[in-house]
């Protein structure tokens, strides 16, 4: 079948929750895509970061391929040889206490979640069902109903009430806003270092040590939601580390599997995620021996190919070249490493057609929010395919779309 014959059966028997751009992808390697009539693509979304390492990173590949010939499920209703190396890594790497491994980047910002209520009530002394979590506006943490519960996009709440209690909302980027927040019964404070979703936007210098400071001050967990701004995407290994902070519990997922499977995963404190009794959460392929193999060898991929200085340094590059196009649509460049949006004027007609524009010139991004561009392109990407990026983006921007 051909690319609109299939585009039809998706749109015919899938439940329309997303907008995809009109390409069919049949085939991938590196920073590429094929589509099913043989066309080729630069990948500058890498799947909202869960691709870091590329598409079918070689050495990815292979570690999988040897997981699959030994066993590749357990449940945790027994140990099984890859889960405890693959922990002990993970913490190392993060220089982390504990890690409780599952499959999204959702799933890991509800056990956090659930962790810091545990927190609240066993060791602070929250008076029980009474304690809050301050998030901020504009976040993106997943779709489930605890997490649109303090999500401020209309578009996420909709019809999906009623919502769960116990959350507060405050100012993204405002430290004043976050001490006034902060009482005897808040729980945690979860942040994300740069908000993705909500079109890359980074906090003004100083926020995220403000806010390490306030949590320290109050007695309140500092959460940082590192799914998509993790495993180097930003120029350091987490996005946090940009201002020297450690949090409390660390949401972790897309590039921990490699591009290759999910995996996800909560690190941090022993004293928080010690609390945790057997039977109180869980995951049936949480922590599976496929999972763990594959995030082992993305861990070792990240180390000995350099990424994540890779990242910070054409990440430099780029920003400085985007900023050097001169478009009238254009009214901001913003982001950190390889971590980039391009919001657009209100009067350039939305973003998704200068998306769409891009793709008949062969690059791949997604609009957010309207009027934002996000590009993200795989970590393994060289300079000279970045250069090519930049004048499509320039071409498009030139002559407009």
């Amino acid at each position: 079948m051909d690319s609109r014959e299939l585009i039809e059966l998706a749109e015919r028997y899938g439940a329309h929750n997303y907008h995809p751009l009109p390409i069919v992808i049949a085939s991938a390697q590196g920073v590429f895509v094929f589509d099913v009539e043989g066309r080729r693509y630069l990948d500058c979304l890498s799947c909202y970061s869960a691709l870091n390492h590329g598409h079918r990173h070689p050495r990815i590949v292979e570690a999988m391929r040897r997981q699959l010939d030994a066993v590749t499920l357990t449940s945790r209703a027994f140990h099984n040889a890859e889960m405890g190396p693959f922990l002990k890594e993970l913490c190392e790497y993060t220089g982390m206490e504990m890690a409780l491994p599952m499959n999204t980047g959702a799933e890991a910002v509800e056990t956090a979640l659930k962790a810091a209520r545990k927190w609240a009530y066993q060791v602070k002394g929250v008076p029980r069902n009474e304690a809050e979590i301050v998030a901020c506006a504009g976040n993106f943490h997943g779709r489930t109903i605890s997490v649109v519960s303090f999500s401020t996009e209309p578009l996420y709440r909709e019809d999906f009430g009623p919502f769960t209690p116990g959350f507060r909302v405050v100012p993204y980027g405002d430290a004043g806003a976050l001490e006034r927040a902060l009482s005897e019964r808040t729980a945690a404070f979860l942040v994300e270092p740069i908000q993705g979703e909500a079109g890359v936007i980074l906090p003004p210098d100083g926020y995220l040590r403000a806010a390490r400071d306030l949590c320290t001050a109050h007695n309140v967990l500092f959460i940082a939601d590192e799914v998509q701004t993790g495993f180097g995407r930003t120029g350091r290994r987490f996005a946090c580390e940009h201002e020297g902070v450690q949090p409390d519990l660390m949401a972790l997922g897309k590039a921990l599997g490699g591009g290759v499977y999910p995996v996800s995963a909560v690190v941090g404190r022993r004293d928080v995620l010690g609390l945790f009794r057997p039977g109180e959460h869980g995951s049936t392929f949480g922590g599976n021996p496929l999972a763990c193999a594959v995030a082992r060898e993305a861990l070792r991929v990240l180390e000995d190919e350099r990424l994540v200085e890779r990242s910070a340094s054409l990440g430099a590059w780029l920003l400085d070249a985007l900023r050097g196009i001169r478009s009238p649509r254009i009214r901001e460049v913003r982001g950190r490493g390889l971590f980039v949006g391009v919001e657009l004027q209100p009067e350039a007609g939305g973003a998704r057609r200068y998306c769409e524009a891009l793709m008949e010139r062969g690059l791949l991004c997604k609009e957010t929010h309207e009027n934002v561009i996000r590009f993200a392109p795989p970590l393994v990407i060289t300079k000279p395919q970045l250069e090519w990026a930049v004048e499509q983006i320039r071409g498009v921007f030139e002559t407009g779309a």
